[in-house]
């Protein structure tokens, strides 16, 4: 499956941003090689399984320029590479805990040549800034999550939408989101057609400033 297949869900795209998504194929290929980060079968399967699936999040969401997002446990870079490509003039912090991660995810950024995407190899809890939203591919569940990025958000909103987490998650959420009377569920399958996102989603939950 190649980059020209998610082009058909995103008609807009310029011409910058099609030849960055074409990379992303050859960027990880090669750091794969060397830095093992993505399983072999995604690889195989990079466009659908890890760039149209982060690529997901701007289904449900359209950040506004200017617009400040973490994701939190970026693994090779998603969701953060992808919607950094989508919104260029959105600014994104990519944060890891595992180092060899992050040097993929650095040498990708360098690699597209993206201006607004900063790659660090720490754990949420030890960076001191705060954002509009938090983005994530089921790093843990919602309960943990929310603990983890508390005192992450800020206080002002720049969209309709309050600030807080868009979260890509699969399966049944009911449990896990019991607690969070204001999280909002929409299924991927609402937007892309392949089986791989039957079961897949984005959750929106909106969060509180903690100052």
């Amino acid at each position: 499956m190649k980059a020209e297949f998610v082009f058909k869900y995103f008609t807009k795209l310029t011409q910058i941003q099609k030849d960055q998504l074409l990379q992303l194929e050859v960027l990880y290929k090669d750091w794969n090689s060397k830095i093992n980060v993505v399983s072999r079968k995604d690889i195989d399967e990079l466009y659908l399984r890890h760039v149209l699936h982060s690529m997901g999040i701007a289904k449900v969401h359209q950040f506004l320029p200017g617009t400040e997002v973490l994701d939190v446990g970026t693994g090779g870079g998603f969701p953060g590479i992808p919607l950094a490509i989508l919104f260029p003039e959105t600014q994104f912090t990519l944060v890891d805990a595992i180092g060899k991660k992050i040097k993929v995810v650095e040498e990708v950024i360098d690699g597209l040549k993206l201006t607004n995407v900063t790659a660090h190899h720490k754990r949420v809890e030890e960076l001191d800034m705060q954002f509009d939203f938090i983005v994530s591919r089921a790093v843990a569940a919602m309960p943990t999550f929310v603990h983890w990025v508390k005192g992450r958000i800020k206080k002002e909103s720049l969209h309709e939408r309050k600030n807080g987490i868009l979260y890509l998650k699969g399966g049944d959420l009911t449990e896990e989101l019991a607690l969070y009377k204001k999280a909002t569920v929409t299924p991927l399958s609402s937007f892309f057609k392949e089986d791989f996102f039957e079961t897949k989603k984005v959750v929106y939950l909106p969060l509180k400033y903690k100052g």
